[in-house]
């Protein structure tokens, strides 16, 4: 019976094109902290992102061990003491977008996404303005943003609070190819 249930769900999986996802797992995340007393970035070029232009859908999903500091102080601290890595492992984002995107045609496409943020174990609706590129027949997407530490419980002691910005830019790019 479970051999039948897995072929049907294979099957309707083909016929309503989910097999035309677009993937990359070498996306970018990139992160920015600008204060008068310090700048903060970070980059994760080992970000998992799927586009699913029949549902409209995009999903991203990424390791917080990955991003990379210029110093490695500030990796331990972001690792350890803020984002805590072993505790919470990955960032995710699961969302949609309406506006048409036609994969079929070279073009850039202006998005809305919106769709739920896990990151240090909370979970919040966002809406954030994207563009996804198409061409021949690769989808390119960007999307820049700004998050709040405290929103997501990332507590930031009051002795570094002037060292760390009250929100936090954000950057995401991908490339994404046919599968």
């Amino acid at each position: 019976m479970m051999k039948v249930v897995l072929f049907l769900v294979i099957l309707g999986s083909y016929v309503t094109g989910v097999n035309e996802k677009y993937l990359t797992k070498n996306g970018i995340a990139r992160f920015y902290s600008k204060t008068d007393l310090e700048d903060i970035r970070a980059e994760n070029k080992q970000v998992l992102a799927i586009i699913d232009p029949a549902t409209s859908s995009v999903a991203v999903s990424m390791l917080m061990k990955g991003f990379l500091f210029p110093k490695a102080l500030m990796q331990t601290h972001f690792n350890e003491n803020y984002v805590e890595s072993d505790r919470y492992p990955k960032a995710t984002f699961e969302g949609t977008y309406a506006d048409p995107v036609d994969v079929s045609r070279n073009g850039t496409y202006n998005v809305n996404v919106k769709g739920r943020l896990s990151l240090h174990g909370v979970t919040r609706e966002i809406s954030v303005p994207a563009s996804i590129v198409v061409t021949d027949g690769v989808l390119s997407g960007k999307t820049t943003f700004q998050l709040v530490p405290e929103d997501f419980k990332i507590a930031i002691p009051s002795l570094v609070r002037d060292k760390i910005a009250r929100k936090v830019d954000v950057e995401i790019l991908f490339e994404c190819k046919k599968q």
